[in-house]
This record gives C-alpha cells, structure tokens and sequence, in this order.
C-alpha cells in the first residue's frame, strides 16, 4: 500500500461508496486526481449528485461486469470497502478471488494521514465539533487544510475540504472498531475516554489502552481535556474552560448571544473572543481548536475574525435567524439532550420568550420517555407537539404525543403538519423559536427560516 505515491493517479474503487465516511474518501481521491468508481446497494441523493455532477461512475448492480478496466489492476488499483457490505457481494468476491489486497476506510485514511501532516482529535464525546472547528479556522487563515469530518459542517455545507496546496489534513479519529490505530498524527487532541462501544472493547481498561496506543502514536505535540490523565505517554498539555489548565478560556461571560472569552496558553493570549455557538462545553471545544490551529500556524488576528462566524454541525444547534425571533433548529431526541439543549438557550437569551415545537422520534422511545420528555420540555414558555415520527416502527397502541402532553406543565398545543407553521405563525411574533427532533421536522427549516427572515 505504500510503494506507491499518492498523487501517481492510481484507479480507486470503493465498494459502499454511498456512506458518510465512504462518500468523503471517495470525494478525496476524485479531488487529488484519482480516476474513482464504486458500488452501493441503493441509490441515493449522494450517490445522484457524486455520479451525475462529480464525475464518478457509480452502479447499483451486484455484477462484477460493471467494474471498470481500469480497476481490475490489482498492481495499480487501491480497493476501498465498508465492513457493512456482505462477504458475499460479488464486487468483492471479484476483487478478493483475483488477489487484490482490500482496504478499510480506516486504513486509507491512515495512508492519507501519513503522507500530510495529520490534526487527529479523539475522544468519546465532542470529536466532531472540534474537528470541524479546527478545519474551519484553518480553512478560514492562509494555512488552509483537507479535512475528514464526521458530521456536515454548517459552514461548508459537507463533510469533507478538500486543499491540495495545504500540507495539513485534519481527521475526526474515531475510536469504533479501534480505527483510529491506522491514523500516525503529527498532533492530537484527546476529549474523554469514558466506556463508549464496549461490544468492541469489552472492558474500560481496553478501551484506555487503545487511547494510550493512539497517543503512542501522536508524533508531536498530545493535548488532553483538564483531568484525562495517561500512562504510557506525556501529555502536552491540559485544555480547559473556566477553570485552571496549560490552555484555557478566562473572563467567560455572555452577552447578547454569544459567549466572550479571552484565550491564554503558554507564550500567547488572544483576548476578546466571541464564539455563537451555545453550550459551555463548546468553549472548551474552542480552547482545544484554537490549539491545534496555532500549532499548525494560523495567526490570533486570523482566529479572532474566524471564530465569531463558526456556525457549528448541522442541526446541532442551528441558529437560522437572528431578528426579532431568533430561529433555531437542533436534532436532540433525547430528554436530557433537550434539557442540555434548552438550558442553552435559556444561559444565552436569558431574557427572551422560548417557544419549542418538538417531534418525538419512535414509539417505542415515546413510551420509554414521555415523563423524562414533559419535563425537559416544561424549561421552555410554551410547548408545540407534532405527531410521533415512526422511522421503522410500527405504532404501539396509546403512543402518541399526547402522553408528552398530559404531562406538561407549560401551555401548550399539538398540531399536525398540515397546520404547524400557520399555527407558528400565530403563536411566534419575538423572543426564541426552535423545533427540535431527530424525525423529519427539519423539512420545516426553510420555511420558518424564511418566515423569520422577513423583513
């Protein structure tokens, strides 16, 4: 895998090429100059766009015919699959029986990492705003990047960035399936090591131990959240908010919906920043991204005029007007989500009526939740209930959003969709608005982003 430079053009052929992570590699070697085909089982938006606006030939078959001349080169092809395809697809079987060696997207992105200077944030919790964070102050300062996100960045609009004069790339390394052990980072940042995927670790103690390994494995400098303490290697430094650390936000206050903050760390101190995107755990956030964008050399002038505009993950917090109604939109689906979500809020606006539409996502967690659902709700002024919404589930007989209902003690209404935004109309002249839910409530972003937009 390695005898080869990774700008000679080489044919790369992913099987699963429909997937988030998939989609971003494939997206990447179709930048950098790579002829690039694949496999997915069922079309989609993504696969439409890749393969009708991008240039990549992509086939739903099941046929090893529909593989390319160029592909079938096993000296010069590099073969990329999803564990989620079965073993007995005929694409792979193809690729395996005729020898070629097969890749996980684990290992290209280890392959990728080796060959440019690798900004690696791990960690069970916050991964994703920090590294989308840090691509976005780098992309924004004249050091620029690549960037493997997990999540769509607001800003961006996708999941990737793709810079071929910029000798960084920044990876979201993902601790699931011990993948991150592929990457070799000239610079991590270590977030939480609490006892997430133990089907794939068993225990704590091996999940620290693949951490450590990481860490092993971080060429230069290792930041670690305040507290997170490791064995078998010296950490950089401790990154904080509010409280004492190596690097760290003080004079933290908020004022008209945004958090300020001055950022200190050893040899530099950049004073008065103001960040948009609520949650106190996202300053600290911002503390361990603004550390590794000067490490790899954007200027403060350069994160002070960057930061204030951060929009953040889409639908984590998506604020989408800012006028006499202050719209946002959030995926929270579970009641201590919310809880976190509007006590945001409330910390941000503190002064402002919140109004909050929320749609349940599943039956079966309506019934495990509904009490936990009234109460987190009851934080907001008023409270707008649309249907249960069942992705895959079949209704369970009583579960519907009146449960949630009969339990609040806040005014509130249920409305179908039909009326919903008529009745938001109504209801909503200032103050906050948001809806929120994992379901399909984010089809109404646009309307009521116009809707509160209107002059």
């Amino acid at each position: 895998m390695h005898d080869h430079d990774e700008n000679d053009g080489r044919p790369v052929y992913l099987v699963g090429i429909g997937g988030i992570g998939m989609s971003a590699l494939a997206r990447y070697f179709k930048a950098t100059g790579h002829p690039v085909a694949g496999y997915d089982k069922t079309p989609s938006p993504l696969t439409l766009k890749m393969s009708e606006e991008e240039g990549i030939a992509i086939t739903h078959a099941d046929d090893a015919a529909g593989i390319g001349e160029a592909f079938r080169d096993r000296s010069r092809a590099l073969v990329v699959y999803t564990p989620a395809v079965p073993a007995e697809n005929r694409i792979l079987s193809y690729f395996r029986e005729n020898g070629h060696a097969l890749h996980k997207r684990a290992e290209v992105l280890g392959l990728i990492s080796r060959d440019k200077r690798a900004l690696c944030v791990a960690g069970t919790h916050g991964k994703t705003t920090i590294t989308t964070m840090t691509a976005f102050l780098l992309h924004e300062s004249r050091v620029g990047c690549t960037a493997f996100l997990g999540g769509i960045s607001s800003n961006f609009g996708t999941n990737l960035l793709v810079d071929a004069a910029s000798p960084f790339v920044v990876i979201e390394a993902d601790e699931f399936d011990r993948s991150f052990l592929h990457l070799h980072p000239e610079a991590s940042v270590i977030t939480s090591m609490d006892a997430d995927h133990l089907d794939i670790y068993g225990t704590r103690e091996r999940l620290v131990e693949a951490f450590e390994q990481f860490a092993c494995q971080t060429g230069g400098p290792l930041f670690a959240r305040a507290g997170l303490t490791l064995q078998r290697r010296e950490v950089t430094g401790h990154y904080a908010a509010g409280e004492p650390a190596d690097y760290r936000a003080d004079r933290l206050r908020v004022e008209d919906g945004y958090f300020h903050f001055d950022y200190a760390a050893p040899g530099v101190s950049i004073p008065g920043l103001r960040l948009a995107f609520p949650g106190r755990v996202n300053v600290e956030n911002a503390v361990a991204a603004i550390t590794l964008a000067l490490h790899a050399g954007a200027t403060p002038a350069e994160i002070r005029e960057a930061l204030p505009r951060f929009k953040g993950v889409a639908r984590r917090f998506d604020v989408h007007a800012r006028g006499r109604v202050i719209y946002i939109d959030d995926y929270a689906h579970h009641p201590r989500e919310i809880e976190a979500t509007l006590a945001s809020v409330r910390e941000m606006w503190p002064a402002r009526r919140l109004t909050v539409a929320f749609q349940p996502h599943l039956y079966s967690r309506t019934l495990d939740f509904y009490p936990g659902f009234a109460k987190s709700l009851g934080l907001a002024d008023e409270v707008i209930l649309l249907d249960v919404y069942p992705a895959r589930e079949k209704p369970l007989p009583g579960v519907t959003s009146r449960l949630i209902a009969d339990r609040l003690t806040v005014p509130h209404a249920l409305a179908g969709r039909e009326e919903f935004p008529a009745l938001v109309r109504a209801k909503v002249t200032d103050g906050v608005f948001m809806t929120v839910g994992a379901g399909d409530i984010d089809r109404f972003v646009p309307v009521f982003t116009a809707m509160f937009n209107e002059k």
